[in-house]
């Protein structure tokens, strides 16, 4: 009898502790990196692991303010741990299951359906593009710029099958793409790592810079710009060792500066009601 009299004042004043301590109404550390605007919307890649612990245990791939009410009015969030291949298809999903609840008014579940057979389009369209690219490219050699072999046993020169999964854009007169790293690592150079240019890897094409699809969405562009001030500067004559090391240098700026502009967000006010299962149907 007097254990459990000792518990119940324990449990007690355990409750009494727990409510004495205001909820935690705002949450900071969200935001990672500006990723620009796109119809009207920031583009945010966002902490998901401080999403998922500290407002929404369920967050996943992205989020748009229709669905999550914690989700500022004019963003569109994507999680950091999404793969550069996914990041492009992610936004899209978003800003389309938006749009809906929106304009619509419909459900939250219909919105999705709604949004992942326009990915899936996308996606079809991609790999599409992706296979027609491959159709019209010459054989390449599967060395680096130093002329070295890391499979032996391939042949000097080798077809490109299976490798482009997204393009990206142009930056200037050279093509981004998204490629399969994991299949560039087993069939054609093992020491393949997150990006590359065609001065750099004799087996990429010309007027190419290839990013590593499983990295992250947030390095995209920073592989990017690397590849690129890399590669302008391999054309000057630079070695491939000094071109790399200063790329990287030029880019620990910017890298920052990324960093501190996501630190001065504002936290995130926690609402009352986290989701939303209809659309407000308030821009008829």
């Amino acid at each position: 009898m007097r254990l459990s009299i000792y518990l119940a004042l324990f449990f007690l004043l355990l409750g009494g502790e727990a409510a004495s301590q205001p909820m935690n109404l705002r949450v900071a550390g969200v935001y990672r990196m500006h990723m620009g605007v796109r119809d009207g919307f920031d583009i945010w890649i966002v902490d998901g692991a401080t999403v998922r612990r500290e407002i929404y245990p369920e967050f996943l791939f992205g989020g748009n303010p229709q669905r999550y009410l914690f989700v500022p009015r004019r963003e569109i969030w994507v999680d950091n741990a999404v793969a550069a291949e996914e990041f492009g298809y992610t936004v899209a999903h978003e800003l389309r299951e938006r749009n809906l609840m929106t304009h619509k008014r419909i459900s939250y579940e219909d919105a999705h359906r709604l949004a992942l057979d326009l990915d899936h389009s996308m996606r079809r369209s991609d790999d599409s593009s992706a296979r027609e690219h491959e159709k019209e490219l010459c054989s390449v050699s599967p060395t680096d710029c130093d002329n070295v072999k890391e499979i032996a046993d391939l042949p000097d020169s080798i077809s490109l099958h299976n490798i482009y999964r997204v393009m990206l854009g142009r930056r200037g007169a050279i093509s981004v793409w998204v490629v399969d790293g994991a299949a560039v690592r087993r069939d054609i150079f093992p020491d393949f790592g997150l990006s590359g240019n065609d001065l750099a890897y004799h087996f990429i094409p010309k007027k190419e810079i290839w990013i590593d699809g499983q990295i992250s969405c947030e390095e995209t562009e920073f592989s990017t710009a690397i590849e690129l001030l890399e590669r302008e500067s391999m054309a000057k004559g630079m070695s491939y060792n000094q071109a790399y090391e200063q790329a990287i240098q030029a880019v620990a700026p910017p890298r920052k500066k990324a960093a501190e502009n996501a630190r001065r967000r504002s936290s995130i006010i926690l609402p009352k009601v986290m989701d939303r299962d209809t659309g407000t149907g308030d821009e008829k």
